[in-house]
């Protein structure tokens, strides 16, 4: 009786299987989530350089004027 361990599973293997199977798809899909990161950072970066305010953050730009910043209203 053979073990089942991965071991034996691996030398009865091809190479050509473990790369194009395994190694080169969890490869393009790392390669595509840093990809996707990269841009919606480089989004966030070009919305909040159209803020007037630095104070602004793109939670007060997209639900308006109601979370301003508490020092805005007071009068002293």
């Amino acid at each position: 009786m053979e073990p089942t361990s991965p071991a034996a599973f691996l030398s009865q293997t091809p190479g050509w299987f473990l790369w194009i199977g395994i190694f080169f798809p969890v490869t393009a899909l790392l390669l595509l989530l840093i990809a996707y990161l990269s841009w919606k950072i480089r989004q966030t970066e070009e919305e909040l350089a159209m803020t007037a305010d630095p104070r602004e953050t793109a939670s007060q730009i997209q639900h308006g004027a109601r979370y301003r910043h508490r020092t805005e209203g007071r009068r002293t």
